[in-house]
């Protein structure tokens, strides 16, 4: 049986997530950006949480981190070139290792660019992978730290993964996204119908993460980055895919 997940709303447009085990009532959560909605839904469901997983430093996804521990006991893992700005650890991860939900492990993958030591958690059976702000859902988080060829080898690595896997990313990005993915993406039939579903979803206040890899795969252009019509429709048709990465960062960041 997959674990059971449930998405968090936090703060003004951040996400968290649990992972519950059924069978064992196991039950790890994937980024901490608030205690007190967290909290609320571990005592709605009378879940034990055992352990806080981090995808990366940045406080809006570990400032809930060490109240919540306090308050249910569970265990901090982050990345190990990580643990001298994250909450004190109780186990430093790196690439390759696992870690352990009920009767499903998961895989740590290194994905940096966002940030240098960005982490995801994959949990092949249930298919979810935890992105943080590495993959995003249409799109990518900025390049604070990486390089554009970092990015290009995690959304690679990324993008490896079966499609229909769900990407659970960090943030409610997914219109402003999925807007500037429209102008550089031109005359994708996808995209324009995966526009139309964000806006109808976002009008119910329903999330749109998480998101299925395989329309990642389809709509997201950081992920098109090795696409001509993608490349073309920025003038560089003849450019590396980290290239042509860094060329719709750029832009993106000032869309």
């Amino acid at each position: 049986m997959p674990l059971l997940l449930t998405t968090i709303p936090c703060l003004k447009d951040n996400y968290a997530f649990l992972l519950h085990d059924s069978d064992s009532g196991d039950t790890a959560l994937v980024d901490a950006p608030d205690a007190t909605p967290i909290l609320a839904i571990l005592r709605e469901n009378s879940w034990n949480l055992s352990q806080i997983l981090l995808t990366h430093h940045h406080s809006d996804h570990v400032a809930g981190a060490e109240d919540i521990a306090a308050a249910t006991g569970a265990r901090l893992l982050g990345a190990a070139t990580d643990a001298h700005r994250l909450p004190q650890l109780q186990a430093q991860l790196k690439d390759g290792d696992t870690v352990q939900v009920g009767s499903e492990t998961g895989k740590v993958m290194t994905v940096p660019g966002h940030t240098i030591g960005h982490i995801a958690f994959h949990f092949p059976i249930s298919k979810y992978v935890f992105t943080g702000d590495s993959l995003m859902s249409g799109g990518c988080g900025r390049l604070f730290e990486g390089t554009p060829k970092l990015m290009w080898g995690t959304l690679s690595k990324l993008a490896a993964l079966p499609p229909d896997t769900l990407v659970c990313s960090g943030h409610e990005y997914t219109a402003s996204n999925l807007l500037f993915a429209a102008s550089v993406d031109l005359d994708n039939e996808a995209l324009v119908e995966r526009i139309e579903a964000t806006s109808a979803a976002v009008q119910k206040g329903v999330p749109t993460v998480p998101s299925l890899l395989s329309l990642e795969l389809a709509t997201n252009p950081f992920l098109r980055a090795a696409n001509p019509t993608v490349a073309a429709s920025i003038g560089m048709p003849n450019a590396s895919p980290a290239d042509v990465l860094s060329a719709l960062r750029k832009r993106k960041d000032k869309f």
